[in-house]
């Protein structure tokens, strides 16, 4: 899963994105309001951490900008302790928790799986799409019952599929996904294809569905039914 983080606090920063990075999440950092309105607006999020004062600008102005680009981007909203207009005001403008400072960073894993587990699968820690049963908490997949041994990579990437099944992904768009927008200095996306070739070779030898497919000259989608 891919988050950014908005906090001119740069220690602060520091300390998150080395505890996530931990947890397994893709993170990007940004310091000012407008270098998170560039960020928001050329990239996609699962998730962003979103702190309402900065230096030059208010924090509350960008989850419109978040939420017009891409509505199914949560948002946890960071404030002081005594700044409760603007817990309200961030939640009514569509921010999805908030964390008041100073805040324990396993609180702050702990919501965010909270969210993405909602957004994905309804609350469960259990994702199930026919013979494919994901469990969320210990990042393990089976396929009719046989656990996979899949990747770090392959798992955020089944993921990544599963969260946005019948919609066409460019290669370009994986890869960013999963390793961040400095892969636009990568000179081609081959080794997606070899990702996703693994990730198709372990599904279907452990007698699940192809339901990955190539879209010639465009990229992939993941259709629920297999073609």
């Amino acid at each position: 899963m891919k988050l950014l983080i908005v906090e001119d606090n740069e220690k602060l920063v520091n300390e998150i994105t080395s505890f996530l990075q931990e947890n397994n999440f893709v993170t990007e950092a940004v310091l000012t309001f407008k270098d998170a309105k560039e960020k928001v607006e050329m990239y996609l999020y699962d998730l962003v951490i979103l702190d309402l004062g900065l230096p030059d600008g208010e924090g509350l102005e960008l989850i419109p900008v978040i939420k017009e680009k891409e509505s199914e981007t949560a948002i946890i909203v960071l404030t002081a302790k005594d700044a409760l207009d603007f817990k309200v005001k961030g939640l009514e403008y569509g921010a999805d928790d908030y964390l008041t400072k100073p805040f324990h960073k396993a609180e702050l894993n702990a919501r965010i799986r909270s969210i993405l587990r909602r957004r994905v699968a309804g609350g469960s820690n259990k994702l199930t799409m026919n013979e494919i049963s994901i469990d969320m908490n210990a990042s393990q997949v089976k396929v009719n019952n046989t656990l996979l041994k899949l990747t770090r990579k392959e798992y955020d990437l089944l993921l990544f599929f599963i969260y946005n099944k019948n919609r066409l992904l460019t290669k370009e768009s994986i890869a960013e996904h999963l390793w961040g927008d400095h892969i636009d200095q990568a000179d081609n996306f081959e080794f997606i294809y070899n990702h996703i070739k693994n990730l198709r070779r372990k599904i279907t030898r452990a007698g699940g569905k192809d339901y990955i497919k190539s879209m010639y000259g465009m990229g992939y989608k993941f259709f629920t039914e297999e073609l």
